[in-house]
């Protein structure tokens, strides 16, 4: 598990979220992401969505430079 603490924390129902818990990824968390979205886009949304454990609303409302910590953080599992 890895905290990606938010620079520009999202809201949702009412509750600021400023923080993100990302566990590890399993090749069964690719294959659900890609069988559920229709882009490349979507794929990673969903991806994150899930290894965060939020929707994928949440996920798309984050600021780029937090969606950018997000992918630092997934590319540090894979290495």
């Amino acid at each position: 598990m890895a905290t990606i603490t938010l620079e520009y924390p999202v809201e949702s129902k009412g509750t600021e979220i400023k923080t993100l818990e990302m566990r590890r990824p399993k090749v069964r968390d690719q294959v659900a992401s890609k069988k559920s979205s229709k882009s490349d886009e979507d794929i990673e949304v969903n991806l994150f969505a899930n290894l965060c454990e939020v929707s994928p609303e949440i996920i798309m409302d984050l600021d780029m430079k937090d969606y950018k910590s997000l992918q630092k953080e997934y590319k540090s599992f894979l290495s």
